[in-house]
């Protein structure tokens, strides 16, 4: 441990969070790193005795839920008795918060709400609002989160990151100073280009970061660059990946170009960190002491990716009860062998609405897709897109080993899943760009 993050941990922090912003967040992150190593059992009891306070206040303040529990057969708050009575509660949509924002808000806590928007990747950006307990409290297990996987507070850290388009490759001298006495630098994930690409590795080199904290597609992107340009890396000793669900094969390319190793979170802007892995990476631990994560029903064949539905157990001023975000993840019964009794999520699968489908029924994953190009040389990048039940149009932008013989080798591996039921329709471009928030869609369906 350097001696300025012995300084910043134990003087800098402590002074600026607690003395001159006046926050809980030190007192929040001690918390969670106690309950963290709770038996399973206990973490249980102690989530479900936050679940039904936060009941009982959804039903005393918050008017949309009183009315939609009432509708669906529930007179008082001792009815919802058990997590099976929780598990039958209404589902909580994106719509739903759009139709019905003003109802979801507590009257108690409006004044002192502060406000959100997600970036909206179904094209429909999502409002909402959160306490300022709330807000201390994420950032606590965001910073529990990162510290399972070896990253401390304090520790010379670089984050390729989301940031406004108009802002430059470096933040603004404000921000420059602001982020200098963390320890960190801030890369705009955002302005990204082949062009500028030599920029970025130049700014890693030069700042020597322990840790890189990045969105999966623009870390990667960055790793290709440099192999391809015979670059050299600077090596941390992590990167913790973010944004999108981190696939295998990308954390392949991470660890080659990094020399460390890669590590998986899950976190959505409406909760921040969901889940994460720790030194073992077994799984990713749900921060079950803080959120309640369920997974619904699996899509597509029996074992197969459920859909995650997330509730905020400290957020009084806007609750998402039954929450449904959009993403899919694989449930895990595993025991960490790190002793820690939080539960585990196998792997989170991406966003649900990429799933790909035919009209046979068969459901085709954005995981088997990346699979799919694991034995594909020469293509730097790839994406499919569905408009019809009857064809996926695939986008390849090659490499310079590129042969159109590996087009054959892609029909037969989705054949592999989906029979011949779907024609693939190729065209080969000069890139596939990311979305708004710094995101490689590997699959995107155009159908209802």
């Amino acid at each position: 441990m350097s001696a300025y993050e012995t300084l910043f941990r134990h003087v800098l922090f402590p002074a600026y969070e607690g003395g001159l912003r006046r926050r809980g967040t030190l007192g929040y992150l001690r918390e969670y790193e106690r309950s963290q190593w709770l038996p399973a059992e206990q973490l249980e009891q102690l989530q479900w005795r936050k679940l039904t306070r936060m009941v009982r206040h959804c039903w005393d303040e918050v008017p949309y839920y009183r009315e939609r529990w009432r509708s669906a057969g529930v007179s008082a708050p001792e009815d919802i008795a058990t997590p099976a009575d929780y598990a039958r509660l209404p589902l909580l949509t994106k719509g739903d918060v759009r139709a019905h924002f003003e109802q979801l808000i507590a009257p108690s806590h409006r004044a002192g709400l502060m406000f959100k928007t997600t970036g909206g990747s179904t094209g429909e950006p999502l409002r909402f609002g959160y306490t300022r307990e709330s807000y201390e409290r994420r950032i606590a297990a965001m910073f529990r989160g990162y510290g399972w996987a070896g990253a401390r507070l304090g520790q010379r850290t670089l984050y390729l990151w989301g940031a406004s388009i108009e802002q430059p490759l470096l933040p603004r001298w404000k921000d420059r100073l602001y982020h200098g006495a963390f320890n960190r630098l801030f890369l705009n994930a955002f302005v990204m280009s082949e062009e500028r690409m030599g920029e970025y590795v130049d700014a890693l080199n030069a700042f020597k970061p322990e840790v890189i904290v990045s969105y999966v597609a623009p870390i990667v992107k960055l790793a290709d660059w440099a192999r391809a340009n015979g670059r050299e890396l600077h090596r941390p000793r992590l990167v913790l990946s973010a944004a999108e669900a981190l696939h295998e094969p990308q954390r392949a390319v991470i660890e080659s170009a990094f020399g460390c190793p890669a590590y998986n979170t899950y976190g959505c802007r409406e909760f921040m960190l969901v889940a994460a892995e720790c030194t073992h990476r077994e799984g990713l631990h749900v921060n079950a002491d803080h959120l309640k994560v369920e997974l619904g029903e699996a899509v597509g064949p029996a074992g197969g990716p459920r859909e995650v539905i997330v509730s905020d157990l400290h957020n009084d001023g806007m609750p998402l009860l039954r929450y449904v975000n959009g993403d899919l993840a694989t449930p895990s019964s595993h025991r960490c062998t790190c002793g820690r009794g939080l539960p585990l999520l196998a792997r989170v699968d991406g966003r649900r609405l990429d799933a790909l489908r035919t009209a046979a029924g068969h459901y085709v994953p954005g995981e088997f897709i990346v699979y799919m190009f694991l034995n594909a040389p020469g293509i730097k990048r790839y994406q499919v897109v569905q408009r019809s039940l009857e064809k996926f149009d695939v986008l390849l932008v090659p490499d310079a080993d590129y042969d159109p013989s590996v087009q054959d080798h892609l029909r037969r591996e989705l054949a592999k899943s989906v029979g011949d039921a779907v024609a693939l329709d190729f065209e080969l471009v000069d890139d596939i760009p990311l979305t708004p928030t710094g995101k490689h869609r590997v699959t995107v369906s155009e159908l209802a």
